[in-house]
């Protein structure tokens, strides 16, 4: 099949793209920018790099723009994903879900109204499985934003790693997070994997925290040879 993904820049989206890729034909990405952080359905913390991240894996990137308004912004996905299929002549979607039902179930009805396959690879997948296939898989992914106790600032700009995964699995039984952020407590901003033909390399970025939340800005990047 010829597959889009749905592609936010994050740990999820880019896992579920490699898993994609080893059954089926990747032709594009398709990412949606947000005016409203408060999106329901869009990751929007850093959601500029997708441009260098496509460049890096060499696939070409479809953006659109959404105002980010609850249920409107479907609207938006959908036309974003029927541009793609006339485009690229998709058989289907890849999304990055995993628990969200909200996302999932209207992601799907609009793949069905347009008569495309939703492949969802990381459905109900543990999290913390999830965490350490990221790992072992190479995905050199940093934390760009948190919104839960007891989540730091100290936690902003760090790279998911087993030290990192221990920790985020220690907030998960104290404080009943979602460990993957699939709550929205954390975001993440992927800056290599085996699929990149380069990395992405910050050079400017600062941080706003308060009251357990908080965004690593990522104002200036370039891509650099691996």
């Amino acid at each position: 099949m010829k597959l889009g993904v749905l592609f936010s820049g994050g740990k999820d989206s880019t896992l579920a793209m490699m898993k994609a890729m080893k059954e089926h034909e990747v032709v594009c990405l398709i990412t949606l920018v947000s005016e409203n952080p408060e999106s329901f359905m869009f990751h929007t913390p850093n959601i500029h790099i997708a441009d260098l991240q496509a460049e890096a894996i060499g696939l070409p990137l479809l953006k659109a723009e959404t105002k980010g308004e609850k249920e409107k912004e479907l609207d938006d996905l959908k036309n974003a994903i029927e541009e793609a299929k006339n485009k690229f002549s998709l058989d289907g979607i890849v999304t990055g879900a995993l628990k969200s039902v909200y996302q999932a179930s209207r992601i799907q009805k609009i793949c069905d109204e347009l008569g495309l396959v939703c492949y969802n690879p990381l459905w109900q997948m543990d999290q913390i499985q999830l965490l350490n296939e990221i790992v072992s898989q190479g995905i050199v992914v940093i934390i760009c934003g948190v919104f839960a106790e007891p989540l730091g600032k100290d936690l902003l700009g760090k790279q998911i790693d087993q030290a990192m995964i221990q920790k985020l699995a220690k907030a998960a039984e104290t404080h009943k997070i979602n460990p993957a952020g699939e709550g929205g407590e954390i975001e993440t901003t992927v800056l290599d994997a085996p699929i990149f033909k380069k990395k992405i390399a910050i050079k400017k970025s600062s941080i706003e925290y308060k009251d357990f939340a908080g965004i690593y800005k990522i104002e200036e990047a370039e891509l650099v040879s691996k």
